[in-house]
C-alpha cells in the first residue's frame, strides 16, 4: 500500500506542476468580445484581465452615453465568460480521466 501512496503523490506532483504551467500560459492566450455589431469590441486574457478595449468612432455619442457604457459592459462580461470557458477548456485537458472521489468535475 505504502508504494501506491508514493505512485499517487507523484502523479499528484506532475499534474500540479502540468496545472501551474498551464496557468502561466494562460496569460498570453486571448479571447475577443464584441457588442452593439462590434462596435465595441474587448480583449481578455486567459486570466480574466481586460487587456484591451477599442470602441468605434460612431458608438461615442455624448448624448447617449448610456448606451456606450452598456456596450461596454456586454463587451467585458462577454470576454470575460469567453476567458473562463478557455482556462476550463485547457485546464481540463490536463486534469481528463481524473477521477477524485467527491469531487467530480474539478474542472
Amino acid at each position: 500500500m505504502k508504494g501506491g501512496f508514493n505512485t499517487m503523490m507523484k502523479q499528484a506532483q506532475k499534474m500540479q506542476a502540468k496545472l501551474a504551467k498551464v496557468q502561466a500560459e494562460l496569460e498570453n492566450k486571448t479571447v475577443e468580445a464584441t457588442a452593439g455589431g462590434g462596435m465595441v469590441s474587448v480583449v481578455v486574457n486567459g486570466k480574466n484581465e481586460l487587456v484591451e478595449i477599442k470602441l468605434e468612432k460612431d458608438v461615442v455619442n455624448p448624448e447617449d452615453i448610456e448606451m456606450l457604457e452598456d456596450l461596454i459592459v456586454a463587451a467585458v462580461n462577454e470576454g470575460i465568460r469567453k476567458s473562463q470557458d478557455l482556462a476550463q477548456s485547457e485546464m481540463g485537458q490536463v486534469t481528463k480521466g481524473l477521477n477524485i472521489p467527491g469531487m467530480p468535475g474539478l474542472f
